[in-house]
């Protein structure tokens, strides 16, 4: 299986193609918003189901921060 995914200026896979994101793009959106509805990053934590430190570095902009350069394609092998 072959998908193309977003690559950062140093041709890394960036957002959700990333293999160790633990949260969708749309879910980077929608944390980001109740964050600025003046949600606690402790509730956004319950509510996504990760650390209350990732999301503090997704709000300081520290994760997830990056901008697609380019797209490349990924062959994704079967684990077994």
């Amino acid at each position: 299986l072959t998908i193309t995914v977003a690559v950062n200026e140093r041709g890394r896979r960036i957002g959700d193609s990333h293999p160790n994101a633990k949260l969708s793009d749309r879910d980077i959106e929608l944390l980001l918003a109740l964050r600025s509805e003046r949600w606690t990053y402790d509730a956004l934590r319950i509510k996504f189901g990760v650390s209350k430190s990732c999301v503090a570095q997704i709000c300081r902009g520290e994760k997830r921060n990056h901008t697609a350069v380019a797209f490349k394609s990924v062959h994704l092998t079967r684990k077994r």
